[in-house]
């Protein structure tokens, strides 16, 4: 900081705080040690409220109890929330500073998690701004909605995109839905085994309702990527990779099909075809387009990834454990009750895993005595193992379907106001 005393002010809410220049420069806070790099009068009012030359003071309107608290982290290194306030005010503070959610204690921590699941509240960036800049931002962001409003390609990106932002997009939404059921429907029936005798007899009103599906999303694909704002990220969005794999089999049959002529045997030995067909069903998870069920899970896995991965560590580790006992008990000591099911490792994780998971379809079960406790154990386990992360992906899911819905209702209210226009 080239202006200003040795000896730097802070006036937090009316609380005066006095620091060195080499305290602020290693402040923990970040938008305090901000100061110390900072050139200008100018570069300081960006950091800060107000700035006093004279008395190099700086201001900043914020809580100044809950600064009391976040002054006690600094000295102590325990954070803890301040009593008969908000969580979600002291958490503002917080970020306001440069703190994050993680310096909390584990108490306050879930405390925190569980206010913002029942306010559908999430913090952004833009919230911890100064109020002129933030203004300016939001005007600029109006400015920028407006003009890209006017746009036909706004509106079109809009409708194939967001099914409740206008009542276009919920017709184009729904004669989509109704296309993916028809093509579950066919995909379904066709596994019947008087599906091929029907086919034959309809042969032409099949291809048509097949081709007309294909057709509907061939053109919702290709008119999404072309309406798209950024082509590459529109390639790489799962959905879309998704869409791809349902609508790639058809055009492949029908290449395989003009290549090697109409001999039904043929196509029939293709395994490859068959495999490729069936990847249509993949056409249901176009549903998570128009439901907020299928949105709520989608998110909650990418955001429990890591709990996931820790279930599937936990299941992995049991089964190799209690898999090579149930082996070694039931087959392993050459008794005479040997029990081939169990002849080896593999065979034995099988049983291992219907067990854990408490589903015990009876195809093979343990028949001696140290098998059964070891069974009974496996079951109890199992239990125990899969509970562990359950209650994290839980609340991550209850969080996720609050957040969606809260959007999901801000869609409806504009939705329900344009309408009234």
């Amino acid at each position: 900081m080239k202006f200003g005393k040795n000896i730097c002010i802070l006036n937090v809410g009316g609380t005066k705080y006095a620091f060195t220049r080499e305290v602020i420069r290693d402040f923990p806070l970040r938008r305090v040690s901000r100061l110390h790099s900072c050139s200008s009068e100018k570069e300081v009012l960006e950091v800060c409220d107000d700035y006093d030359r004279e008395r190099n003071e700086f201001f900043f309107d914020r809580h100044s109890e809950a600064f009391v608290f976040i002054m006690l982290y600094v000295r102590s290194g325990k954070l803890r929330f301040v009593p008969r306030m908000c969580e979600l005010s002291f958490y503002n503070e917080m970020l306001y500073w440069g703190l994050e959610s993680s310096h909390l204690e584990f108490c306050c921590q879930r405390r925190l998690d569980d206010r913002m699941s029942d306010t559908y509240t999430c913090f952004s960036e833009e919230e911890l701004m100064g109020a002129d800049e933030e203004e300016a931002r939001r005007a600029e962001a109006a400015e920028d909605e407006a003009e890209e409003t006017r746009s036909w390609l706004a509106r079109m990106r809009r409708t194939f995109e967001e099914p409740a932002s206008s009542v276009a997009a919920q017709v184009l939404a729904s004669v989509s839905v109704i296309f993916v059921i028809i093509s579950m429907v066919i995909l379904c029936a066709s596994t019947l085994p008087d599906w091929d005798t029907a086919k034959n007899n309809t042969v032409e009103e099949h291809r048509i309702i097949e081709a007309v599906c294909i057709g509907w999303f061939t053109a919702e694909c290709i008119v999404r990527f072309i309406v798209s704002r950024d082509k590459c990220e529109f390639v790489r969005r799962p959905l879309n990779i998704i869409d791809l794999l349902a609508i790639t089999p058809y055009y492949v049959s029908v290449a395989m099909t003009a290549l090697t002529g109409e001999n039904p045997q043929l196509q029939r030995a293709g395994v490859t075809l068959r495999v490729l067909r069936m990847m249509r069903i993949f056409w249901l998870i176009k549903l998570a387009r128009h439901f907020l069920g299928l949105q709520t899970l989608g998110l909650t896995l990418r955001r429990c990834y890591r709990e996931m991965v820790m279930l599937l560590v936990f299941v992995c580790v049991a089964m190799a454990i209690f898999s090579a006992l149930a082996q070694l008990l039931e087959h392993g000591l050459d008794l005479e009750t040997s029990n081939e099911d169990y002849a080896s490792i593999p065979a034995a994780c099988w049983w291992v895993i219907i067990s854990m998971t408490t589903v015990g379809y009876g195809d093979m079960y343990p028949i001696t005595m140290p098998g059964r406790v070891l069974g009974g154990v496996c079951v109890v386990s199992g239990i125990v193992l899969l509970a562990l992360p359950i209650t994290f992906i839980y609340h991550s899911f209850v969080q996720c379907y609050h957040e969606l819905k809260f959007r999901s209702a801000r869609c409806v209210r504009s939705l329900s106001a344009e309408f009234l226009n």
